[in-house]
C-alpha cells in the first residue's frame, strides 16, 4: 500500500493510504470526527490537501477506497469508467484538475463530455481543494437537462419540489398544502410526499389523489410518493398511477443493504418505470435522495470520509439517468454536520459533485432543531445554490415539515429566489401558471391570493 507523505514548515506528515489522505484533506465536519478519521489539526488538514493536490488523477483508477472485490458500488464505478472521456485530463494531478476546472477552458460543453470519464473519488478530491466560491463557479457552468412532463435543468430556470407532508397522511390536508404551493409557483420538479405510513395501500391512495389533482387542473408536472422501491415495483404491477420511482441510496454496498436495496433491485424498478411510458417530454423516471453521513450511520463507511462516500452515491444515481437527485443536506443531524457552516459547505460540495458526474442535482436546504444552525444559515445556502445553478430545491409549508420534524425552505423562499435572480419555473409548468393567471409573461408571481381563488373556483 502506498504511504503518502509531505513536509510542511519542517513538520513531517504521513497518511497511510488514499482513504486516510482523502479523510484528512476534508474540510472539518463532525461526522468524520465521530468516525475517528478527521485530521487532528488544521495543519494536518493542509498537509493532506498538499499531498492530494500533487496526486495524479489516474491514481483513483488503480487504488480504490472501498475494495472492488467486496463492493458492487466500486465495481460499478470501475467497470463503468470511460477512458476516452477521461483522456483530456488523464495527465493532470488533482491540483491541476482543480485549476483547470476554474479556467475558461472548462466550458459547459467540455465538462459534459468529460463527465463519463470521471470517478466520484476524483471529483470529491478536487472539491476538497476548493473554496465555497470555487464550488459555485464550476457548478454554475454545468447544465444537465432532463424531462418527464416538463423540462428541468434549462438555463435561467430553477425547479422546486412541493413537499406537502402530513403527520397522518390526511388526503384533504395534503391537497390543501398542494394547492397552497401551486399558488406560489411551486411543484414543477415534482409534487412529492413522504408518507407517514409506508405501505402499499397507503402509497396507492396518495398516488391516486395526486393523479386526480394533476388531471383535474391539467398540471404539467410529475408526482411521487416516496415509498420504498420494492413497494414501487409492486405498485407498478398493480397498475396504480405511479410517475417517478423513488429510493434513498448511499455510496457503499453495505450502506445500500441497510436501505434494503441493491443495484439489481434498482435495475428492476428502473425497467418497470420506463415500461409505463407516462412521461410526455422525456423518459427520466427515477428520483434519488442522498445525504452525507448515511453510510456512517449504517456502520458501512469502511473508514472513508462521508463526503467521498456521498459522491460515490452519485455513481449509483447516474446509472439510472434520473429526473431528480437531491442531497438532504442537514437532515441526518449535528452528529454528521454540526452547524450552519458545515451544512452550507456540504450543500455546495454535494451540488458540485453531483453536477460534475452528470446529475440533475438539487438540494433539500434543511437542518434539524438540535443542530447549531438556523433559518439564516438556510437563507445563505439557498441563495448560493441559486447562484450555482441548482436544478431544483425543496419547499414545505412555512419551512416546517410537521411530519418529518425538520426545517427546510418555504414556498415564499422559492419565490424570493426566482424574483431576486430572475429565475423561472420549468417552461411547460410556467405556461400553465400563466394560463391560470398566477404569473406574468416574464414568469413572475402576480397575485397569489387571486390565483388561489381561481384554483378554489376550479375545484368547486
Amino acid at each position: 500500500m502506498t504511504l503518502y507523505r509531505t513536509t510542511i514548515g519542517g513538520e513531517r506528515y504521513s497518511f497511510g493510504d488514499l482513504r486516510a489522505t482523502m479523510a484528512a484533506a476534508t474540510p472539518l465536519r463532525s461526522g468524520d470526527e465521530l468516525a475517528g478519521i478527521a485530521a487532528a489539526s488544521e495543519a494536518e488538514r493542509v498537509a493532506a490537501q498538499a499531498v492530494l493536490a500533487d496526486l495524479p488523477l489516474a491514481t483513483f483508477l488503480s487504488e480504490q477506497v472501498v475494495p472492488y472485490e467486496t463492493d458492487e458500488v466500486t465495481r460499478l464505478i470501475v467497470d463503468g469508467h470511460d477512458p476516452a472521456a477521461f483522456a483530456p485530463v488523464a495527465h493532470m494531478t488533482v491540483g491541476q484538475f482543480r485549476d483547470w476546472l476554474l479556467s475558461d477552458a472548462a466550458s459547459s460543453a467540455v465538462l459534459a463530455r468529460l463527465s463519463p470519464g470521471l470517478t466520484p473519488e476524483m471529483v470529491a478530491a478536487a472539491s476538497k481543494l476548493m473554496r465555497n466560491r470555487d464550488l459555485i463557479s464550476v457548478a454554475r457552468k454545468i447544465r444537465v437537462e432532463v424531462g418527464f412532463r416538463n423540462s428541468l435543468g434549462l438555463p435561467g430556470r430553477i425547479g422546486s419540489r412541493l413537499q406537502p407532508n402530513h403527520p397522518s397522511d390526511d388526503l384533504k390536508g395534503i391537497a390543501a398544502s398542494v394547492l397552497d404551493g401551486l399558488t406560489f409557483g411551486i411543484g414543477d420538479a415534482v409534487i412529492g410526499i413522504n408518507p407517514a405510513t409506508d405501505n402499499i395501500p397507503n402509497a396507492i391512495a396518495l398516488m391516486e389523489m395526486l393523479e386526480e389533482l394533476r388531471l383535474r387542473y391539467g398540471i404539467p408536472t410529475q408526482s411521487c410518493v416516496l415509498t420504498h422501491v420494492t413497494n414501487s415495483i409492486e405498485i407498478i404491477n398493480r397498475g396504480a398511477p405511479i410517475d417517478l420511482i423513488f429510493q434513498s441510496v448511499a455510496g457503499t454496498e453495505a450502506a445500500n443493504e441497510g436501505f434494503g436495496v441493491s443495484l439489481g433491485v434498482l435495475d428492476e424498478a428502473y425497467d418497470g418505470g420506463l415500461g409505463l411510458a407516462r412521461g410526455t417530454v422525456g423518459d427520466n423516471v427515477m428520483y434519488f435522495e442522498t445525504g452525507q453521513g448515511s453510510a456512517l450511520s449504517a456502520d458501512a463507511h469502511h473508514g472513508v470520509d462521508q463526503q467521498t462516500l456521498e459522491a460515490r452515491a452519485y455513481a449509483v444515481c447516474r446509472r439510472y439517468k434520473p429526473l431528480l437527485v437531491n442531497t438532504v443536506v442537514g437532515f441526518i443531524g449535528p452528529e454528521y454536520l454540526y452547524d450552519g457552516k458545515q451544512i452550507i459547505r456540504a450543500g455546495l460540495e454535494d451540488h458540485f459533485c453531483g453536477k460534475m458526474l452528470g446529475l440533475p442535482m438539487g438540494v433539500d436546504v434543511c437542518y434539524t432543531n438540535h443542530a447549531e444552525a438556523d433559518q439564516n444559515d438556510m437563507d445563505v445556502l439557498m441563495t448560493l445554490l441559486a447562484d450555482a445553478g441548482a436544478t431544483f430545491l425543496i419547499a414545505v409549508p412555512g419551512a416546517d415539515d410537521i411530519m418529518l420534524n425538520y426545517q427546510s425552505l418555504s414556498f415564499h423562499d422559492i419565490a424570493y429566489l426566482r424574483n431576486s435572480f430572475g429565475l423561472r419555473a420549468a417552461p411547460e409548468f410556467e405556461a400553465w401558471l400563466e394560463g391560470i393567471g398566477l404569473v406574468d409573461p416574464q414568469g413572475q408571481l402576480v397575485d397569489s391570493l387571486a390565483g388561489q381563488q381561481r384554483l378554489i373556483g376550479a375545484e368547486a
